[in-house]
């Protein structure tokens, strides 16, 4: 396929993964305005966002599995088609039963999305791209943070919530025009991100936990950084919009820096990421008092955190020990426990330790998820020369020898 097509492509996957992050977590700025339309206390519209996050991590790997002999394109298109309707209902939902069944039905779609993404956009491009292919989509859920979620709540203040999800999924509708036409109708099974580059069950299963403990950590010290801005910093109430914009852009940035060096030393920067993300916590905790310091490391800790998800997505595609989207939606089935784990043990920590607490949690589950990365990297560094051979047999014996000369550079 031709280089513009293959990028228009990706920028539709990205797209997508925009789309799916702004729905998720819409509810949250949309609180009170959902809450008093509906009839319904806000932790029922709460409620919205954690069982979305439940079926994600149930659905993932099942989804996965049944729909592994389906083409790419079909596949993705009838996800966001799916997406579409399900937003479309949650707009002209009348009771807070429809309107749940529908954020699940939207979050079945999530579930399996985001394990078909990362192999389908690695597949536009040769593998030597592969990190900063993933990169690029993981980026639109950054962007998706820092400018879809305020948009939509800042449309949904002033024209009603239910505008705001209209306005999303005909933006949804526009990506799934995208990526149905740009696509290329891939099998599953075909293609050099199909299947692990280096499979290896040791590493992958030691990446899972450290992408549980790393998520938990970044979620622990975010669940409750407005009252920490506030309370510890010294901060406004009316400041934390800026300084999560700070941290959203930042988060963005660390995408695009991890992008470039990623393919070169995929986990030399799976331990930079999280020894970042450790430090800025573990300086939260210790300066976190001076406001300007604050900022910093906030920013500092998204873009750390951001720049690990989409490092974490590349590695998965070289490890993974059979099909690279039951791999992927494994990792994100581990993510979505981390976000969940690590909002809760933050939780049970505030009431009697207070809010610093929850920064230096973050920073120790850090730490502990480094040792793992040292753990997976001394035990796959054993390995690597028979699991290079092994791959290379098994590449050779299932695709032709020129493979990826379809592919644009």
């Amino acid at each position: 396929m031709s280089h513009r097509r293959a990028v228009g492509a990706l920028l539709g996957l990205a797209g997508g993964t925009f789309l799916y992050t702004t729905a998720e977590a819409l509810p949250i700025g949309l609180l009170l305005p959902m809450a008093a339309d509906l009839a319904v206390s806000p932790s029922q519209v709460g409620m919205l966002v954690t069982a979305y996050g439940a079926v994600v991590v149930v659905a993932s790997i099942p989804l996965t599995a049944l729909a592994r002999r389906i083409p790419r394109r079909r596949l993705l298109s009838a996800l966001l088609a799916g997406f579409v309707v399900s937003t479309a209902i949650t707009v002209f939902a009348s009771t807070f039963a429809l309107l749940l069944a529908a954020r699940m039905a939207t979050a079945a779609t999530h579930a399996l999305f985001w394990a078909v993404v990362v192999p389908a956009a690695a597949e536009l491009f040769r593998p030597g791209l592969r990190g900063r292919v993933v990169a690029i989509v993981f980026a639109g859920g950054s962007v998706a943070l820092v400018l879809g979620v305020p948009a939509g709540t800042w449309l949904g203040e002033r024209a009603g919530w239910r505008v705001s999800f209209l306005a999303v999924a005909g933006l949804g509708a526009i990506v799934l025009v995208a990526v149905a036409a740009l696509l290329p109708s891939t099998p599953p099974d075909e293609g050099h991100a199909a299947r692990g580059a280096t499979p290896d069950v040791h590493r992958f299963w030691l990446l899972v936990a450290v992408a549980i403990l790393t998520t938990a950590g970044a979620i622990a010290a975010y669940t409750y950084v407005a009252l920490f801005v506030t309370e510890v910093s010294g901060f406004s109430a009316s400041s934390v919009g800026a300084i999560l914009l700070a941290r959203g852009v930042a988060s963005v940035l660390g995408i695009l820096a991890v992008g470039a060096v990623v393919d070169r030393s995929p986990w030399l920067a799976l331990v930079a990421t999280i020894a970042l993300q450790s430090v800025a916590l573990l300086g939260l905790y210790a300066i976190g008092h001076r406001p300007a310091a604050a900022v910093a490391l906030l920013a500092l800790a998204g873009l750390a955190f951001a720049a690990f998800t989409a490092v974490l997505g590349g590695v998965v595609l070289q490890v993974a020990p059979g099909r690279s989207d039951l791999a992927a939606a494994t990792v994100s089935a581990a993510v979505n426990v981390g976000i969940t784990g690590g909002a809760l043990v933050a939780g049970l920590a505030l009431p009697g330790h207070g809010v610093h607490s929850t920064v230096l949690l973050g920073a120790l589950l850090g730490v502990a998820a480094l040792l793992l990365v040292a753990a997976t990297t001394t035990a796959g560094g054993r390995r690597t020369a028979g699991t290079r051979a092994n791959a290379s047999a098994t590449h050779g014996a299932h695709a032709p020898h020129d493979r990826t000369a379809k592919y644009p550079a």
